[in-house]
């Protein structure tokens, strides 16, 4: 439900956007015939049991696989550890490059899939492990091969991890109010405003694009954030790539903070967000 949710929040299509989109959902050959253009994010979910082929595309006609018609939108994988650990890997180099070439003996084609990658699994085969409420039936052994189906490089490209405890009954009766997606996509398009603004010189148009080089440029810490990035960095086993994306998703949580600066903050709350895998991953 949290995942359908996602498209609701993100920022508005540009006309470029859903141009793109709606080419490729045309080339898949499956644009509704009353729908000129495609105005909404997609949001893709294939089942578990899906190839390697019709997630990232090809066939002997080679067609755009989940991933391209996930373009500018979302691909939402649900118990990521039932996947085939070979379809879950093959994801590894769209998720960095943001595009997927299919060669044959004569042609190459090149699809884009800038897409959101979202997934969820619980912690074990009986979903209780590390749970304070029932107790864990799984041994060790079954625990770490079903754990062991996502590789740590795979991991390593997941910016955010979240564990979601069980809802409670008061909190499902409770009557507080909360902010609805309205509320949120209205913040998540002021940040983008903020992007745009700021990257106009530089041809991209938020944090997710930023390279090694800009990152250095508009990623730019006080004495305090460098220090705690240091210590994170050498307590956790931090790759130079989860250092990369830690400085952009703690941008973009200035962003939405509406601050100029990166500050000590924003970098603790990046850094909690890539400590889960440490955790159930540990070994």
């Amino acid at each position: 439900m949290l995942a359908r949710r996602i498209p609701s929040i993100l920022p508005d299509l540009s006309f470029e956007e859903a141009l793109e989109i709606t080419k490729i959902h045309s080339i898949a050959g499956i644009l509704k015939p009353n729908t000129p253009i495609i105005t909404t994010r997609p949001f893709r979910s294939p089942h578990h049991t899906i190839s390697a082929t019709s997630l990232v595309g090809g066939g002997r006609i080679p067609k755009p696989g989940e991933i391209s018609l996930a373009h500018y939108g979302v691909l939402f994988l649900d118990e990521l550890p039932e996947f085939n650990q070979h379809t879950l890997e093959v994801l590894r180099g769209p998720l960095e490059d943001n595009f997927i070439t299919i060669s044959r003996i004569n042609s190459s084609l090149t699809y884009p899939c800038n897409f959101m990658f979202v997934a969820s699994m619980n912690p074990c085969p009986c979903g209780y492990y590390g749970s304070l409420d029932k107790e864990c039936i799984c041994t060790s052994q079954a625990i770490s091969k079903y754990m062991g189906k996502i590789s740590g490089p795979l991991l390593d490209r997941i910016d955010i991890q979240i564990e979601v405890s069980s809802v409670r009954y008061k909190k499902l009766e409770s009557d507080e109010t909360v902010e609805n997606s309205e509320q949120i996509k209205k913040r998540v398009n002021q940040a983008r405003t903020i992007q745009r603004d700021r990257y106009q010189k530089e041809k991209i148009f938020s944090n997710s694009a930023l390279t090694p080089k800009l990152i250095e440029k508009y990623c730019k810490l006080n004495k305090e954030s460098k220090t705690l990035l240091e210590t994170a960095f050498n307590k956790l086993g931090l790759s130079a790539r989860a250092y990369g994306r830690i400085l952009k998703v703690a941008r973009t949580i200035a962003d939405l903070d509406s601050s100029e600066n990166i500050q000590k903050a924003h970098i603790a709350e990046a850094i909690q967000y890539r400590s889960l895998d440490k955790k159930y991953w540990k070994n």
